[in-house]
C-alpha cells in the first residue's frame, strides 16, 4: 500500500433541551444524582474529560493530558453548547479552541460540524420547520465558531432528498450517514453509461460520494464504517485504545491503490459516559495513530478537498442510524425502544403516532393565526422566524432592536414589540416540541416526552394570551392527548400526563413575583443535601459543577438554582431565572420565629419584555407553615391599605387576624410551598429541615457517644452490631467524615481516625456521597491554587486534601486538581518542588512531574 491511511473519528455530542421552558433553566433531575441534572452529570463524565484526557504509563500514572477534540471530528448540538456556554464555559471554550486548532492542522478546515438546532427528525418535518432547523443550526454555529460550517450532522442521521436539498441550499458541503443508508453507487467517470451497483451496508466507506438532488444541486455524503462504529458503541471496543486504533487500521484494503478514509461515527457520549474511561481509550488510540508515519489524522473537510468524489450514490430515503425500520421509531410502535434488547416487558409505543399527529395538528392550527397576526408587524413572518435565532442567542435590548430594524414593516410601539415577541416565542416552542428524544424511549410519561409536552403547553399558553384562542385550544389538545395511550395504570394516556405534569407547571409573571417574594424570607440558603450554590444579588440560575471532574475557576462558576444574597430592603434589580425583578418596596416584620414579608415588585420577562407590577404578602410561622399571596398591584393607595392592615394584625400578635388580612387582600391569588418552582421548593424544604436534621443528628450522636465502648467491645468479639445501633453509628461517623473533608477544615488525621473507627465496627459508609464531597473539596482547593499557584499556604492546603482523600476506601475524582497542577508545573524552571510533590501525589509519573511537557490542555 503506497498511499498513507487517512483516519477520522467522529463524535456526535448531544443533549436535548432540558430547560423548564417557562423559566429557561434546567431544574433538578433526581435520576442524575448526585449531580443536579443530566447535563451536569454527562459533562462531568464525558464532555469535560475529553477536553483533558489522561494518557497513562505502564504503572497507571499520568504521562500526558491531551485535548481529544483537537484530533477528532465532532459536532456538539446547539442546545448542549448553549448550556455549556452558560454553565461550563471552560468546556465550551475548549471545544471552540479545538476547532480553531484543527483549522491550522487541516489546511483551513475545522473539525466541528453543525447540527439542525434542536435535533428534529428532518424527514418528518414540514418544509418550513426543516429550513428553520437548518438556519438556526447554521447561525448558532457561526456565532460560536466564527466561521461558516462545511458539514452538518443530521439528527439520528435521518435523511431524505428534501433534507439534503435544504442542506445544499444553506451552503452545506457534506453530511455523514450510516452504511445501510446507501442504496446504489456508480463511478462518476461515465455517469451516462455507468451501471448502478446496489450496495446497502456493503458500501465502500473509504471514499466520499456525490449525491445528485432533485433541484439539480449536489451534496457529498460520507458513509461511516458500520462494524467498527458498532463495536465502539456496543461491543466494548473502548476497553483498550490500542484495539480501537488496530481495528481502524485493519479496515484498510490492501487491494485499493488509492487514498482511503478510515472513519467511524458514534454518539460522543461513548467516550466517557456510556463507557467509563472511554475518553482515555480514545486518547490512547489517537496517540497510536498519530505516531505512525503511514497514518494521517484528518477531518472530512480536508479529505474532501484532497480527494473529491469519484463516485456518486443514491441514498435510501427515510432511513436513520438508530431505527431498523427507517424512521418509524419517531412515529409508530415499530418495536425499537430504549429499554435494552427486550425493552420494558409488555410495554408498547403506540403513543408515538398519536403524539406526533397531535403536535402536527397544533403546529398547523397555529400557523395561520401566527402568519396573519405577525404580518401586521413584520414584512415576512416566516423569514422573521428563521432570523429570530439571533435574539435567542442574545437576549438583549440591542439584539431585539436590531432584529426589528431588519424585519419590522413600520415603527413598532412597545406593546407591539411585546406582541411580536410573544408570537415568535410561540413558534420557538412549536419547533422545540419536535425534539427527537420525545419519541425515542418507551413511555409517554418519561422525562424526555414530558419535556416536549411542556413545549406544547407553552405554545398553547402563548396562543391563548396572544391570539385569543382560549379556552378551546387547550381543551382540544387535551381531547387529542386522551387518545394517546400510555403504559402505566396511574398514567393511562397523555392527557393525564399533561394534567399531572404540564398544566400545573405553567408560569406567568404573578407566579414569578410570588416565588421571588418567598426568597426574601429564606435569604441564606441551606447546608442540607439539596442545597445548591449560593447566589449573589438575587440571581437565580442552575448551579455550577460541584464534584466529579469539575474544573472551573471561581470567576467561571455559575449558580445552579439556589437563592441568596438578596437585597437588604432598598430598591434594586434582581434576576430570577429569565425574569428581571425590580424591587419597588420590601419590608419584613419579625415576631419570634414568625415573620411577615410585604412588598411590591415589577417583573419583566427576559424573552418577551412583557411586564407587570405585583404586590405580595407572606406569613411564615416557622417550619413549613407558609401562607399568603401575590397579585397584580391594584395601585399605591390599595397597596398602602394592605401594608397597614397586615402589619397592624401581625404586630398585635394576632396570627388569625394576619391570615384573614392576607386572605382578604390576596383572594384568588394564594401561595403555598406547592406553588414554588422545583429548585426553590427544595431549597426552602432544606431550610425548614436544617434545624430538625441537626436535632436528629444530636440525638444520634448522644446515643453513639454513650454506646461507643459497648460497640467496640461487641466488635472485638466479632458479634454483629444490633441494627439500630449500627444505623446510629453509620449516621454519626458519615456526618463526621463529611465535616472532616470540608475544604475549610480538612484534616487527614481525623479522616484516618474515622475510617479506622468505621473499619473496626464494620460500618458501611455512603461511598457515593462521600466521594462526591471529597471531589468537591479537591475542586474547591484546586481553584485556590489556580489563583495562587506558588503560594506555600495554598499548596499545603491542597496537599492536605490530597492526603486526606487518598485515604478513603473508594475512588475519588481528582480531575480538576490534576488539571490545575498540570497547567502550572512548567511555569518556572526548574519546576516548583511543592508542585512537583503535589503532581506525584495526584498520580503523575515522577519524570513527568519533574520535567513537565506542555500539552493541549496547558495555559
Amino acid at each position: 500500500m503506497t498511499h498513507p491511511r487517512y483516519v477520522c473519528i467522529h463524535g456526535h455530542f448531544y443533549q436535548p433541551p432540558r430547560e423548564n421552558p417557562w423559566l429557561g433553566a434546567v431544574e433538578a433531575q433526581d435520576s442524575a444524582a448526585p449531580f443536579h441534572d443530566w447535563n451536569e452529570r454527562i459533562t462531568a463524565e464525558c464532555y469535560a474529560p475529553n477536553s483533558a484526557a489522561r494518557v497513562l504509563d505502564g504503572q497507571g500514572r499520568i504521562e500526558r493530558i491531551v485535548d481529544n477534540y483537537r484530533r477528532i471530528s465532532f459536532n456538539l448540538g446547539p442546545t448542549l453548547l448553549s448550556w455549556l456556554d452558560q454553565h461550563r464555559p471552560d468546556v465550551h471554550r475548549a471545544v471552540v479552541e479545538s476547532d480553531h486548532a484543527s483549522r491550522q492542522a487541516h489546511r483551513g478546515h475545522g473539525s466541528a460540524l453543525a447540527q439542525p438546532y434542536n435535533h428534529m427528525i428532518m424527514p418528518l418535518a414540514n418544509a418550513r420547520d426543516r429550513r428553520t432547523q437548518i438556519a438556526w443550526g447554521v447561525r448558532d454555529f457561526e456565532r460560536r465558531f466564527g466561521r461558516r460550517p462545511e458539514g452538518m450532522w443530521l439528527p439520528e442521521t435521518a435523511v431524505d432528498l428534501a433534507t439534503l436539498d435544504d442542506l445544499s441550499v444553506a451552503g452545506i458541503a457534506f453530511t455523514i450517514l450510516a452504511p445501510h443508508q446507501a442504496a446504489r453507487v456508480r463511478p462518476l467517470t461515465d455517469p451516462a453509461g455507468a451501471t448502478w451497483e446496489t450496495v446497502g451496508s456493503g458500501v465502500d466507506p473509504t471514499m466520499p460520494y456525490r449525491v445528485s438532488l432533485p433541484s439539480g444541486r449536489t451534496i457529498v455524503v460520507f458513509f461511516y464504517d458500520g462494524p467498527i462504529s458498532r463495536a465502539v458503541a456496543f461491543e466494548q471496543l473502548l476497553t483498550d485504545g490500542l484495539r480501537l486504533s488496530g481495528r481502524l487500521l485493519g479496515s484498510a484494503s490492501e487491494r485499493l491503490d488509492r487514498p482511503q478514509l478510515l472513519h467511524i461515527a458514534t454518539d460522543g457520549e461513548s467516550y466517557g459516559h456510556h463507557h467509563r474511561f472511554g475518553d482515555m481509550a480514545l486518547a490512547v488510540a489517537l496517540d497510536d495513530l498519530e505516531r505512525r508515519d503511514d497514518v494521517r489524522l484528518t477531518n472530512y473537510g480536508e479529505f474532501l478537498e484532497l480527494f473529491p468524489p469519484t463516485h456518486e450514490a443514491e441514498i435510501a430515503e427515510n432511513t436513520s442510524w438508530s431505527c431498523a425500520h427507517g424512521i418509524e421509531r419517531w412515529r409508530s410502535d415499530c418495536g425499537c425502544n430504549g429499554g435494552g434488547p427486550s425493552g420494558h416487558g409488555g410495554w408498547h409505543q403506540r403513543w408515538r403516532g398519536g403524539l406526533r399527529a397531535t403536535f402536527d395538528w397544533l403546529r398547523d392550527t397555529l400557523a395561520g393565526p401566527y402568519e396573519r397576526e405577525l404580518s401586521l408587524l413584520v414584512d415576512d413572518p416566516w423569514l422573521a422566524r428563521d432570523d429570530y435565532i439571533d435574539v435567542v442567542l442574545e437576549r438583549s435590548e440591542a439584539a431585539i432592536g436590531a432584529f426589528f430594524e431588519r424585519h419590522a414593516s413600520r415603527s413598532l410601539t412597545g406593546i407591539e414589540v411585546v406582541r411580536a415577541l410573544h408570537l415568535l416565542e410561540l413558534q420557538r416552542f412549536l419547533v422545540l416540541m419536535y425534539t427527537s428524544c420525545g419519541w425515542f424511549f418507551d413511555e409517554v410519561s418519561g422525562i424526555e416526552t414530558t419535556q416536549v409536552l411542556r413545549y406544547a403547553g407553552c405554545a398553547v399558553q402563548l396562543a391563548e394570551d396572544t391570539l385569543g384562542l382560549r379556552p378551546g385550544l387547550e381543551a382540544e389538545l387535551r381531547e387529542r392527548l386522551a387518545a394517546v395511550p400510555g403504559n402505566l395504570a396511574e398514567l393511562p394516556n397523555a392527557a393525564i400526563v399533561y394534567d399531572r405534569f404540564i398544566a400545573p407547571a405553567r408560569v406567568d409573571l404573578v407566579r414569578v413575583g410570588a416565588n421571588y417574594a418567598v426568597t426574601t424570607l429564606f435569604p441564606n440558603g441551606s447546608t442540607g443535601p439539596n442545597a445548591h450554590a449560593p447566589i449573589s444579588h438575587g440571581v437565580v440560575q442552575p448551579p455550577a459543577p460541584n464534584g466529579a471532574r469539575a474544573d472551573v475557576r471561581p470567576t467561571e462558576r455559575t449558580s445552579r438554582s439556589g437563592l441568596a444574597g438578596l437585597f437588604d430592603g432598598s430598591a434594586g434589580t434582581a434576576l430570577m431565572y429569565q425574569f428581571e425583578i425590580d424591587r419597588l418596596d420590601h419590608r419584613i416584620i419579625h415576631a419570634g420565629r414568625a415573620r411577615v414579608a410585604i412588598g411590591r415588585v415589577r417583573v419583566v420577562s427576559g424573552t418577551t419584555r412583557e411586564s407587570t407590577t405585583l404586590s405580595y404578602g407572606l406569613l411564615h410561622l416557622g417550619d413549613h407553615s407558609l401562607t399568603g399571596g401575590a397579585r397584580p398591584s391594584p395601585g399605591p393607595a390599595a397597596y398602602d391599605d394592605m401594608v397597614a392592615d397586615v402589619s397592624a394584625a401581625f404586630q398585635q400578635a394576632d396570627v388569625p387576624g394576619t391570615i384573614r388580612a392576607l386572605d382578604r387582600h390576596f383572594a384568588g391569588f394564594p401561595l403555598s410551598l406547592n406553588s414554588l418552582f422545583r429548585d426553590l421548593r427544595r431549597r426552602v424544604v432544606d431550610d425548614v429541615l436544617a434545624a430538625t436534621l441537626a436535632e436528629t443528628e444530636a440525638v444520634h450522636r448522644s446515643l453513639y457517644d454513650d454506646q461507643a465502648p459497648l460497640l467496640r467491645f461487641l466488635a472485638s468479639l466479632s458479634v454483629p452490631l444490633p441494627a439500630s445501633l449500627r444505623a446510629t453509628a453509620e449516621l454519626v461517623v458519615a456526618a463526621d467524615l463529611r465535616r472532616a473533608l470540608h475544604p475549610v477544615r480538612i484534616d487527614p488525621a481525623e479522616v484516618q481516625r474515622l475510617l479506622d473507627e468505621a473499619h473496626d465496627l464494620g460500618l458501611v459508609l455512603p461511598a457515593d456521597t462521600l466521594a462526591f464531597t471529597a471531589s468537591a473539596t479537591l475542586s474547591d482547593l484546586a481553584s485556590h491554587l489556580e489563583d495562587a499557584p506558588h503560594s506555600p499556604a495554598v499548596q499545603a492546603e491542597l496537599a492536605r486534601a490530597v492526603d486526606a482523600t487518598a485515604r478513603l476506601p473508594f475512588p475519588v475524582e481528582r480531575w480538576s486538581a490534576q488539571n490545575v497542577v498540570n497547567r502550572w508545573l512548567g511555569d518556572t524552571v526548574p519546576p516548583d518542588p511543592a508542585l512537583v510533590a503535589l503532581a506525584e501525589s495526584l498520580g503523575f509519573a515522577p519524570q513527568i512531574a519533574a520535567s513537565p511537557t506542555r500539552s493541549a490542555s496547558s495555559r
